[in-house]
This record gives C-alpha cells, sequence and structure tokens, in this order.
C-alpha cells in the first residue's frame, strides 16, 4: 500500500506513535522514527520496523525546538532522498486546573504539542510538495473538540491542530498534498495507563461503545489517510473516541 514511500512519525517510540511506525512500516514505507528520551524504546520500534524488509533510522530531537527540528529535518531528507508521509503525533500532558495551572506547564504543552506540528511541517513541506501527492496527517483529540475539565493547555493546543490542519490543508492543497487530522478519545497508551481505575471507569460507561480503544485502531486510521484511498480527503478531523465526542 504503501511501498517505496518514505514517513516520518514524530513520538514514534511508543504508544499511537509506534502502532502507525510499525503499521506503515508493514505496508512496505521506509520510517523515520523521532523520539526524545529512551534511546532503547526507538531503537526496539527500529528492529521491528526492519523485520518488514524496509528501511528504518531514529533521530532524537524535541520538535519544540526550532532549530533542532530544522537541522534533523535536513538530515532525514539526505538520508531517505525524498518524504511523502508526516505524521505529527508527539504531545506531552501537563494537568492541572486552570486557576493553579503554572505559566510554564502551558507553555511546555503548546510548545509541543502544537509549535512541534508547525515546525515539523515547515521543515519538510518543500520535501513533501515535491512528491506530487503528500500525505500530512495531525494528532489531535477529542479535548480539542469539546474541551477537558484540568486540561486547559492540552486543549487548547489540540484545538490549535485543527485550525494548523485546516489552514496546511488549503495552501498545500495546489501541490496535491493533503492534510488531515485524527482526534482519539480515550486510548489504553502509557499515558492513560496511569489513569486510577474509577476514572478508567468513568471513561468507560462515557463511551458509547463501553470500552477504550487501541493505539492500533488509531493506527488504522492513519494508514488509510496516507494512502491513496484517501486521496479526495482534506482538511478533516476524524474522530476515533468509540462515539464519545458525538
Amino acid at each position: 500500500m504503501l511501498k517505496g514511500k518514505t514517513a516520518v512519525i514524530t513520538g514514534a517510540s511508543t504508544g499511537i506513535g509506534k502502532a502507525i511506525t510499525l503499521n506503515m512500516a508493514e505496508q512496505g514505507a521506509n520510517v523515520a522514527i523521532i523520539y526524545i528520551g529512551d534511546k532503547n524504546l526507538a531503537s526496539d520500534v527500529k528492529t521491528q520496523a526492519e523485520g518488514f524488509g524496509i528501511k528504518a533510522e531514529i533521530y532524537e530531537c524535541d520538535v519544540s525546538n526550532h532549530d533542532l527540528t530544522k537541522t534533523v529535518c535536513e538530515k532525514i531528507v539526505k538520508d531517505f532522498g525524498t518524504v511523502e508521509i508526516l505524521v505529527n503525533n508527539a504531545g506531552i500532558v501537563r494537568d492541572g486546573l486552570l486557576l493553579r495551572m503554572s505559566e510554564s506547564d502551558f507553555d511546555a504543552v503548546i510548545d509541543v504539542n502544537l509549535k512541534g506540528v508547525f515546525n515539523m511541517t515547515k521543515y519538510l513541506s518543500r520535501s513533501i510538495m515535491k512528491s506530487g501527492a503528500g500525505r500530512i496527517i495531525n494528532i489531535s483529540s477529542v479535548s480539542g473538540i469539546m474541551g477537558n475539565s484540568g486540561q486547559a493547555n492540552y486543549s487548547a493546543a489540540k484545538a490549535g491542530v485543527i485550525g494548523l490542519t485546516k489552514t496546511t490543508a488549503k495552501e498545500f492543497a495546489s501541490k496535491n498534498v493533503t492534510c488531515n487530522a485524527i482526534a482519539p478519545g480515550f486510548i489504553i497508551t502509557d499515558m492513560t495507563a496511569n489513569l486510577p481505575q474509577s476514572a478508567k471507569d468513568h471513561a468507560d460507561n462515557a463511551i458509547p461503545l463501553k470500552r477504550m480503544g487501541t493505539a492500533e485502531e488509531v493506527a488504522n486510521v492513519a494508514l488509510f489517510l496516507a494512502s491513496e484511498m484517501s486521496s479526495y480527503i482534506t482538511g478533516e478531523v476524524i474522530r476515533v473516541d468509540g462515539g464519545m465526542c458525538m
């Protein structure tokens, strides 16, 4: 489905990013694995991806850092030659009630979750546009659609990702590049694993399908948006939330 194409995935060493990376690698895409922190986790994803017979490389990058992102993107293009697919998945949480939230916690989430999408898109856009059929996929959240108590920073960032997605879609359409967002709901990842059981039970009760989703279910939507099957879809936000936000 993606044979011979190159996909760049941020936050690719764990959770949703890892699932997207391995899903695309299985479908024949070469993958650039962007991570921060634990190199061993990224190396493990690289090994698993290479098991599908594709090229995979790892790059440590704080996507909120403008200059570093530029340098890393230039290296990716040099290493792979071309980039057709970008998945902006990297994200952090610093939850807290608005009145108690520190400026540093607000800024950190905006910088990674929103500015990071801008940085990666800016510095890979030329290569993606040259491909003639590029795909940009931004991971937003249902929190960016309906808001969420205790997540003023996260909700604002993810709402910003939706606005950035639509603007990117309009600006890049003339180059046959599509840009869409995925808005996951409660997904089973390391981030949600630390929630108390009472919170998990409450979430299940609020979801019409009565369960949390899996990273693989989000990855399947990303694969669809990266493929030719979605060639006439751009500027869209697709919820993967079990009906929670309908």
